[in-house]
């Protein structure tokens, strides 16, 4: 929006990725106004599909982000043109949860021919080159590991300078963005076990205090999760239950058929894997009010987040007296 694009201006944000060309016009009459030259990058659309949930691939022809394959030259040639731009590269982000490296090394392959196409035809330099993100993390046990950031790196910068080598391009700088991957694995949600309802020959739903208000992945686009039974880590698994969450949505289950203990009010529910986006993502749906958060390091605690309370979600209320 005009508003967000005035505050990246005017806190001097290093690179703005420019995704489409309403926002190219209006960020250039932008810093044009305020006497400036941005620096930014293009967001092209490599059309390359990352074997992914459809809900988070962003590099295929048919995606609402970047410039589509059909349009990229013309981005290029109208955003060299902007002198209140500088255009210091090219930027790609083909989905999250990958867990293939090869739609990345075809993705760069892409991206580079077209680089090259526009320094003969254009004069672009490109002097960074930013590959987007979205390595994907063992959420569950039973779920083989993803590939190492070690083996992405060695991959794909070796099919960098494979590429630039091959078409005269001199090497860019190197940006990457891995998502989930750095913080996923070290956060715990923990839940309160509420009712307990048996529906026999069916399922056993475990009704918990939260859900897809703190965690809408499961909803949105069938994220697999691990829990367990923190306060009773001991006892033995008794069957499959439905990690069910507080909310008025059918879709609000945050794990299906798991195999754990038996399960009472009052058990607490810990949930692996919420470091990276139960928090971002978290949201007053239906009113709720979002947990709180306790920094754990070196056997001490420390909360750096406190639960939300009424006054809080009804702070921008309007009453009249």
């Amino acid at each position: 929006s005009p508003r967000e694009l005035e505050l990246g201006l005017k806190w001097k944000v290093g690179r703005f990725v420019v995704d489409n060309f309403h926002e190219l016009e209006l960020l250039g009459k932008m810093a044009k106004a305020k006497g400036v030259r941005q620096d930014i990058l293009l967001r092209i659309t490599p059309g390359i599909d990352p074997h992914t949930h459809q809900y988070t691939s962003t590099g295929t022809a048919d995606s609402k982000f970047g410039f589509p394959l059909p349009l990229k030259e013309e981005a290029v040639k109208r955003a060299l043109r902007m002198k209140s731009l500088n255009v210091v590269g090219l930027h790609f982000h083909i989905g999250s949860r990958i867990r293939e490296i090869e739609p990345y090394v075809r993705s760069v392959q892409t991206v580079l021919r077209f680089a090259a196409e526009m320094l003969m035809t254009c004069g672009l330099q490109l002097k960074e080159f930013n590959i987007g993100g979205g390595y994907d993390v063992r959420y569950t046990v039973d779920r083989p590991p993803p590939p190492t950031t070690a083996d992405f790196a060695e991959k794909i910068t070796a099919t960098i300078i494979e590429e630039c080598e091959r078409l005269r391009l001199s090497l860019p700088k190197l940006i990457v963005e891995p998502g989930r991957e750095i913080v996923a694995q070290a956060g715990v949600a923990l839940y309160t076990v509420g009712v307990v309802k048996k529906i026999p020959g069916v399922r056993t739903y475990v009704s918990i205090d939260g859900g897809m208000a703190d965690n809408i992945r499961p909803s949105l686009y069938q994220a697999e999760l691990e829990a367990v039974v923190a306060n009773r880590m001991g006892a033995k698994t008794a069957g499959k239950v439905t990690i069910a969450g507080k909310f008025c949505e059918s879709a609000d289950i945050l794990i299906r058929d798991i195999e754990l203990p038996v399960m009472k009010a009052g058990d607490i529910l810990a949930v692996a894997g919420a470091g990276a986006y139960s928090l971002p993502e978290s949201m007053n749906y239906n009113a709720f009010f979002r947990p709180p958060v306790v920094l754990l390091q070196d056997g001490k605690a420390r909360l750096i987040r406190r639960r939300e309370t009424l006054e809080d979600i009804t702070r921008c209320d309007i009453f009249e007296k």
